[in-house]
C-alpha cells in the first residue's frame, strides 16, 4: 500500500497514545507494522531528504492533535492522550479528519488565528476541488499553500511554548530579542531577563551597547482564552514609573482585551503588546524555534535570452 494520507493516520496517532505517554519514533514504528507498510513506502523520503514521508505525515496527525488538545506534548518529541482525547476514544468516530477536529474551540482558534490576512480566501479556495480551485492561478495555489504552512506552524509554536516548563519563555524572549537585533549578544541579554526580580518587570534589554536605552518587559505565559486585561497593562505603566523608564515591551501567549490595547494607546509611555499570534509570527520571522526545511525555486522564461 502507499503512504496514507495525515488525515488518515490522526485516529492511529491518537490510538498509539491510549495508554499514556509514547515517544515519536514508536508511534512510527508502531503503525507501519499495523498499517503494513513495504519497506520501500515507509523508507519513501521527501524532496528535502531529512525526514520519510510516512513520519512527516504522522508528525502533521500529532500537530492538529495538539491544537485540538486531544494530546498534549511530554517533553522533546514524546507526547500523551488528554482527557478529551480518552472521550474520542471512548467513541472513536470511523476517521479524525479535519472537519471532525473543527467541532473543537481549541482547534478552531488556534488555526484560525494563525493566520488573519486577506489570504484567507486563497488560502480556502486552494482546499476545494474542482472548478472553485481552477480560478486561482499556479502563483496564488502555491503562495496559499505556503500561508497554511505557516499558519500551522504559528499553532504549533504556541502549542509548544504553552507546554514547555516556565522559564523557557523567558528564554525564548531573550533569544527572540536577539534575533531582532536587541540586547547585543544571547549571553549578555540572558543576563538582563529576569535581573530586576521585582518591580513587576520580568526583564530588561539593552538597545545599545553602553545601555542608554532600554526595553522594559513583562510576559505572561496565559492559556488562550485568558485574554491581558486593561489592569494588568496599568500595573505595567505604573512599574516602567518606578524605573524611569519610557518605553516596554509585554508579552503573552494569549491576548489583550480591547480596553487592555486602548489603555496602552493612550498612556503616557510606549507599551508596544505582543500578543500570541504576533509572537508566533516574529519566531517564524527570525527562524526562532523553526528552521527552513526545505526551498522551492520558482523558473520563469527569461524572455532577455530569446531576444
Amino acid at each position: 500500500m502507499t503512504v496514507p494520507v495525515f488525515q488518515d493516520l490522526t485516529l492511529p496517532v491518537l490510538r498509539a497514545s491510549a495508554n499514556g505517554e509514547i515517544a515519536m519514533r514508536d508511534v512510527v514504528e508502531k503503525l507501519r507494522v499495523e498499517l503494513h507498510l513495504s519497506d520501500e513506502d515507509a523508507s519513501e523520503l521527501l524532496p528535502s531528504g531529512r525526514q520519510t514521508r510516512f513520519a512527516n505525515r504522522i508528525h502533521w496527525a500529532k500537530a492538529y492533535l495538539g491544537m485540538a488538545d486531544l494530546i498534549a506534548s511530554t517533553g522533546r518529541g514524546r507526547f500523551t492522550i488528554t482527557a478529551e482525547g480518552q472521550k474520542v476514544l471512548a467513541h472513536p468516530p470511523s476517521r479524525i479528519d479535519i472537519k471532525f477536529l473543527e467541532q473543537f474551540p481549541t482547534f478552531r482558534d488556534r488555526r484560525s488565528g494563525a493566520v488573519r490576512d486577506e489570504a484567507e480566501d486563497i488560502r480556502d479556495a486552494s482546499t476545494t476541488t474542482g472548478s472553485d480551485q481552477s480560478t486561482l492561478t499556479p502563483d496564488e495555489v502555491m503562495r496559499a499553500a505556503e500561508r497554511r504552512l505557516r499558519g500551522d506552524l504559528a499553532a504549533e509554536l504556541l502549542e509548544r511554548i504553552l507546554t514547555a516548563p516556565p522559564d523557557f519563555f523567558e528564554r525564548l524572549i531573550v533569544r527572540l530579542l536577539t534575533s531582532m537585533g536587541y540586547g547585543g549578544s544571547a549571553i549578555e541579554a540572558a543576563k538582563a531577563i529576569g535581573r530586576s526580580g521585582d518591580g513587576g518587570i520580568d526583564g530588561v534589554v539593552d538597545q545599545d551597547a553602553l545601555g542608554l536605552d532600554r526595553v522594559y518587559i513583562q510576559a505572561k505565559r496565559y492559556a488562550p482564552g485568558n485574554p491581558v486585561g486593561a489592569g494588568a497593562v496599568r500595573d505595567f505603566f505604573g512599574s516602567l514609573d518606578r524605573f524611569k523608564a519610557s518605553k516596554g515591551l509585554f508579552v503573552t501567549t494569549s491576548s489583550f482585551t480591547q480596553s487592555a490595547k486602548e489603555t496602552s494607546e493612550f498612556l503616557s509611555k510606549r507599551i508596544v503588546l505582543i500578543d500570541g499570534v504576533q509572537l508566533t509570527k516574529l519566531m517564524i520571522r527570525y527562524d526562532v524555534g523553526c528552521r527552513i526545511e526545505e526551498t522551492l525555486f520558482i523558473k520563469r522564461l527569461d524572455e532577455e535570452f530569446f531576444d
